[in-house]
């Protein structure tokens, strides 16, 4: 692949619902231009973009890839992502590289709520949009159309009209060209031809459409349109480029990937009218903060084999192999060995890259995704990347004991490439927390785990880590008496156990008359802290309690530090089993963004899980309603929002506080801890 200028560059991202053909599309333009002698199918599991073994086993995009296809003296950059929510990080990471948005629709679907999602978080990325599947029953390309001019608020404007739907669809309506174009499907070959006498009136109607969102992205155009003057071809075609790259209009196509009909159509006007990088927002700021070479990594793939890949885009400047850069977040120099242009998994190494085009490079030090490269010494300031936070959490474990270490390594390789999970050792429950964006998400990470780097694990519910305290004062007694052939053991005292609020733990003593040596206060505040590892209840950790050792008695021969930490430990037993001990649950501040639609469902769930609203706040468009819910009852959050709002609701959660447990919940909590005990004991 040769070296391409910025101005013969297009970086386009696919993006739309799980299911509506962006890897069938991006597989289709590369048949076209010859990059493949076939053309793939996702169900064949042989498309180029959809390489990685859980892809081909679910049929599904996982991980955004890059598929760039050379037409027309230019290169495209198809950025195909994700279609499922659990995945849409990938898009986020994409679109910070990406200059342009072809979403895709389904003929027979519509608008569904992963288009929504992307179209409102990218107003004002320009796009495109191309109504696929018209080839399919119930394809409905006016409905889709409506659908979109309901839901979305920009000018959503055809610049093709089908001629015919499912079974009969055989070609498009042209209103740029106003003539049709007929497809061969499979091949991509178009045959031109007059537009079908019924479909006239039609085409006249949406070309006006099409003339006026043209003139509307040229001040000159404008005057002119609205004196009443026809606008020529040629005009006509600078105001459409002039809002596809502004983004003012939405220009809609309609075809089939999986036939391969429409699709040259399609990347004729790419070609023509999409913005270049250096039409870009981004790219201009990069261009006003420096001229030196600047770049950023928008995703890192680890491999056990070849190491880590990162892919960046080039902002600035011109990038050579063999080449010294600075990553300004690290503070550290890395050497661009080989520039690698990527083809799905397929690596081509090229001497130089230019301004806006994307490539990799292979096994850099310290470098990770967000990072920004540049000339050591330039100074520049980047949004930074911010991905979705995690909100699933599962707890995981090797099968075997031999694999812990490597599990270690192998979950450090992950978050590399994956930004959104979060991997912690929670000390309290000694379980191994996996973070990540729902189910499928974590299905597939256990999966990579196997398969990636040989460590089986297994998952498990992730245990709340509840507290005890006590709600009583009580005094309590504790004598460790231990005869034997030479020195004994003896050590005893006498406690007071009080609630407080002060802190997790306050120890006083208030001995008179040396009953307790000084010397053995520390033991017996020791062999507390160590009891408050375990409660009376359900063995979880103690809390809010204050300790007074005010009486006791010793053997000036047998009394020792260790006899007196039994002492105290006997005393903490009996008096928390006396001083009316409750178990404690974290409750979290809870956040979540959904339209108004859905805010009677969302507080009647809240209910449900014990949660208690705070109150509810305006963001654009969208509600914000706060609440305090048990950490026990979210557990599957994620997966209830997803099902009440059809996907269309966010949240976020971080811990706030302790609360007593309600009575009825209390002996379920105590009796599941008493099953774990049971099963660990075997």
């Amino acid at each position: 692949m040769k070296v391409y200028p910025t101005a013969g560059i297009r970086n386009i991202a696919l993006v739309g619902h799980g299911g509506t053909g962006k890897t069938s599309l991006a597989e289709a333009m590369i048949f076209n231009t010859g990059a493949t002698k076939r053309l793939g199918k996702v169900d064949d599991g042989n498309t180029v973009s959809d390489f990685n073994p859980e892809e081909i086993k679910r049929k599904i995009t996982i991980s955004a890839s890059l598929v760039p296809c050379e037409y027309k003296d230019c290169k495209i950059n198809l950025l195909d992502t994700p279609g499922y929510a659990d995945f849409y990080f990938e898009v986020v990471g994409t679109m910070r590289v990406a200059d342009s948005m072809l979403m895709l629709l389904s003929a027979t679907a519509g608008v569904e709520v992963q288009t929504e999602i992307a179209w409102e978080d990218y107003p004002e990325v320009p796009k495109l949009a191309f109504i696929n599947k018209m080839d399919r029953e119930n394809a409905d390309f006016l409905k889709v159309l409506n659908g979109m001019k309901e839901k979305f608020s920009d000018v959503i404007v055809p610049v093709q009209l089908p001629i015919g739907a499912e079974a009969n669809f055989k070609g498009v309506v042209d209103l740029i060209k106003m003539k049709a174009l007929f497809f061969e499907p499979g091949s991509g070959k178009i045959t031109e031809g007059d537009i079908p006498e019924d479909m006239a009136d039609d085409a006249e109607t949406y070309k006006e459409a099409l003339i006026e969102a043209a003139a509307e992205a040229d001040d000159e155009l404008l005057d002119k349109y609205l004196e009443g003057e026809p606008l020529s071809d040629t005009e006509i075609l600078k105001g459409i480029k002039q809002a596809a790259v502004k983004g003012s209009a939405v220009f809609v196509f309609c075809g089939s990937a999986f036939n391969n009909m429409g699709i040259t159509s399609l990347m004729d006007f790419i070609i023509e009218c999409s913005p270049s990088p250096d039409q870009s927002k981004l790219s201009k700021e990069f261009a006003e903060q420096s001229g030196a070479t600047a770049a950023q990594v928008f995703k890192t793939v680890a491999d056990p084999y070849i190491g880590r890949l990162t892919m960046f885009k080039l902002f600035n400047g011109t990038l050579k192999a063999d080449s010294v850069v600075y990553n300004i977040n690290k503070e550290k120099e890395e050497k661009i060995s080989q520039l690698l242009i990527m083809t799905g998994k397929e690596q081509a190494s090229v001497p130089e890259i230019n301004a806006g085009d994307i490539a990799a490079v292979a096994k850099l030090a310290v470098t990770s995704t967000g990072d920004v490269l540049t000339a050591k010494g330039n100074k520049i300031e980047i949004p930074v990347l911010e991905f979705p936070l995690p909100t699933l959490s599962m707890a995981i474990e090797p099968k075997s004991k031999l694999d812990e270490d490597k599990l270690s390594g192998a979950l450090q390789k992950l978050m590399e490439e994956d930004p959104t999970i979060v991997v912690e050792k929670n000390v309290e429950t000694k379980q191994t927390i996996l973070r990540a964006m729902g189910d499928t998400h974590i299905e597939i990470l256990i999966d990579k785990l196997s398969r990636k780097f040989g460590v089986e694990v297994i998952s498990k519910e992730m245990r709340i880590p509840y507290r005890e305290t006590i709600r009583a004062t009580v005094e309590a007694e504790g004598k460790h008496k231990k005869q034997t052939g030479g020195h004994g053991q003896y050590g005893h005292v006498w406690i007071k156990f009080e609630p407080t609020e002060e802190s997790n733990f306050v120890f006083e003593e208030n001995v008179f008359g040396g009953a307790v040596p000084r010397n053995y206060f520390p033991a017996v505040e020791k062999g507390l802290l160590e009891a408050m590892e375990e409660g009376v209840l359900a063995g979880y950790p103690v809390t809010n309690l204050k300790a007074t050792l005010y009486d006791g008695s010793y053997h000036s021969v047998d009394s020792s530090e260790m006899a007196f930490k039994m002492a105290a430990k006997l005393a903490y037993k009996k008096g928390l089993e006396s001083a009316k001990p409750v178990l404690l649950e974290p409750i979290v501040n809870v956040e979540i963004e959904i339209s108004d639609a859905y805010m009677g469902d969302i507080i009647g769930d809240l209910n449900t899980k014990r949660g208690r609203v705070q109150g509810m706040e305006p963001k654009g468009k969208k509600q914000i309603v706060k609440a305090l819910v048990p950490l026990s009852e979210m557990a599957r959050y994620t997966v209830d929002l997803k099902s009440i709002t059809q996907g269309r609701g966010k949240f976020t959660m971080n811990f706030s506080h302790y609360e007593e447990v309600p009575a009825q919940n209390q002996d379920k909590i105590i009796e599941k801890a008493r099953q774990n005990k049971e099963e660990k004991d075997k």
